[in-house]
């Protein structure tokens, strides 16, 4: 299993936090793997063989081989079919809102093919070149090429929203929304408003999946399994806030998390 992450030219850092490659054998022992929320926005393109999402129980869809995945707010599961190739580009909450012109709530807990977003001959002539690429450096020219000319065309995101969710990420998600605001209160439905379009969550939701990261954090790197001691670090009100926090987005309680096989992808992607 080969995990690369690369970083983006200083035109696009305020709005991509990487672009990242993953390579698994085909012989690799491939099961279902669960994916936790994690705050962002990605744009994969799957360059192997397909990858299943499993919908409920046994049902699934095929994922979309060029999509985005908006902002999810539950667990969901994949299993690869075979061998593994994906090149993706990690946004920031608020960075991918600036290339398209469709709200973000649209895209929420779902795969959207991008011929959708950019039209299908955009799209196509993408697709392509992502697939034609010799290496990772040429298809992070290509995709950086792609997302200026588009950044060209749009108008940037909301200054309030921006400022609410650089709060949320230097408090690690502990931040309330009033305190944000400040003398600015009269401003808390256009707040909501604006977010729910530009990030596809409300800003308590995202909140509460920031604050969950540094929990998974603090757990994957193992300075502490007390969780007690995770829950007050991560600024929960107490353990029981903590682990109803992380049953709900993860689906399994902290215990189970550690060691779990269902787990790998989420522990390489947010370690």
């Amino acid at each position: 299993m080969n995990y690369q992450t690369f970083q983006p030219n200083a035109d696009l850092e305020s709005f991509v936090s990487c672009y990242w490659t993953l390579e698994v054998p085909a012989e690799f022992d491939s099961q279902r793997q669960r994916i936790i929320p994690d705050g962002t926005v990605e744009m994969a393109f799957i360059l192997g063989d397909d990858i299943k999402r499993y919908t409920s129980g046994d049902e699934f869809i095929i994922q979309p081989r060029a999509m985005v995945l908006g902002q999810t707010i539950e667990p969901f599961f994949i299993e690869p079919t075979g061998y593994v190739n994906t090149f993706a580009i990690r946004f920031y909450p608020y960075g991918f809102a600036n290339f398209v012109a469709m709200p973000l709530k649209d895209l929420a807990n779902k795969e959207t093919p991008i011929e959708r977003l950019f039209g299908e001959k955009t799209a196509k002539e993408l697709e392509l070149k992502i697939i034609g690429a010799t290496d990772s450096n040429e298809r992070i020219e290509i995709i950086e090429t792609f997302l200026l000319d588009k950044l060209n065309e749009k108008s940037t995101i909301n200054n309030i929203v921006k400022r609410t969710i650089d709060t949320l990420l230097a408090t690690n998600g502990s931040a309330s929304i009033i305190t944000i605001l400040k003398e600015d209160l009269s401003k808390r439905r256009q707040l909501e408003r604006n977010f729910i379009k530009q990030i596809g969550v409300s800003p308590k939701q995202l909140g509460k999946v920031i604050r969950l990261q540094t929990a998974l954090k603090i757990l994957l790197n193992r300075k502490t399994e007390n969780l007690t001691d995770i829950a007050y670090e991560s600024e929960y009100f107490d353990q029981a806030h903590f682990t109803k926090d992380f049953k709900e987005f993860t689906g399994i309680n902290p215990k189970e998390f550690l060691g779990n096989e269902n787990m790998v992808l989420s522990t390489l992607f947010y370690q």
